[in-house]
This record gives C-alpha cells, structure tokens and sequence, in this order.
C-alpha cells in the first residue's frame, strides 16, 4: 500500500470540514482555535470564542461541572469526556459530547489540548423519555393493589376485578404457566 502524504491545505480542509466541532487550548487552557464548524454552530466569530469566550455558550446549569472538568483533566494532563448544554446560533441549547486530549508538540513538550465535540442532543432526550417511563412503570407497579382476600382477583383501574394472571399480564413483560402445588394436590385430589 502507498504512503499517503497529505499537505497543510489538506489537513486544513480535513480539519475545517470534519462533520465534528474541533477546538485548542493553549498550555494556560486557554483555547486558541475552533474549527469552522464549531462557529458555524454557535453563529460567532473565532474572536468572540478564542480564550475563555466559547464558555458564555455554555449553560449556566452544566458551566461550573464543565469547568471542573475541563481544568481537572488539564492539571493531570488526561483524556476527559463530559457532556454540556451548548447554545447554538438560533439560541436553543443543544447537548454536546466533548472529549479532550492532551497533544505534544515537534520538541516533545505539552502544549495543550485539542477536543472533539458532537451534537448528543436526540440521545440525550431518548434517553431522558425512556427514564421517566420506566419511572412511571415503576410507580403504578409499586402501588397498593386491590386484591379480593378470597379469590384474589385484583381490581383494576377501571374498578374491574380481573384474575390475577390477566392483571400482572396486563401490567407487565410475564408469562403464565399453570400447575399445581404439592399441597393443593393433596387437598384437591386426596
């Protein structure tokens, strides 16, 4: 196989048209670079998001967690991971997956970091509408239930009294299989 020698033009357009928003930051975590993508996400110049100004698109409720983070990993020198609420050109926050690495320069010394970012919105929000339906499964499910103490048929919602079986089918993933106890065979067929 051939080695392929890419140029600085090409590394350039790779960088600038990765489906991702790239960012640096400088050996003060200061960031110094955002990929096209990114200012073409948040409507703002690479002015306005050099040094600390990217963090005003950061979500008042996720910015201090975000920053821990960020500076936490910087001091250690590690790979991080962490997801934030970014705001994006049109004003609506959008979750964002961030993962930062260190990076080492020609002469071997660090010089900062460099992140990939990406747009988790929709995960985020099925993920959020699977955990409160699961919750809300969990409450009708942990309920009193109304159960004859003779029969044992439960009362539904409705005010129905239904078997058992058909109530706990009804109301869950469980499937029956009947038989009977030892003890029931005794009384039943002596």
């Amino acid at each position: 196989m051939p080695d392929i020698i890419l140029n600085f033009e090409e590394y350039k357009t790779l960088v600038e048209q990765a489906p991702i928003m790239i960012w640096r930051s400088d050996t003060t975590a200061m960031c110094d670079y955002f990929n096209e993508r990114w200012l073409a996400f948040t409507g703002r110049s690479i002015e306005q998001e050099i040094g600390n100004g990217w963090a005003e698109g950061v979500h008042a409720e996720d910015y201090q967690n975000c920053l821990k983070i960020f500076l936490e990993a910087f001091q250690k020198r590690e790979i991080f991971e962490m997801e934030y609420r970014l705001r994006r050109h049109d004003g609506i926050y959008r979750w964002i997956f961030d993962r930062g690495v260190p990076f080492i320069n020609s002469a071997d010394d660090f010089a900062g970091y460099i992140g990939s970012c990406i747009d988790v919105t929709e995960k985020v929000e099925a993920q959020e509408s699977l955990m409160k339906s699961q919750v809300a499964e969990m409450r009708r499910l942990r309920g009193l239930l109304p159960i004859c103490a003779s029969c044992k048929n439960i009362r539904d919602d409705k005010g129905y009294w239904n078997q058992i079986e058909v109530y706990i089918r009804d109301h869950s993933e469980a499937e029956f299989s009947h038989s009977i106890c030892p003890e029931c065979v005794k009384k039943l067929y002596p």
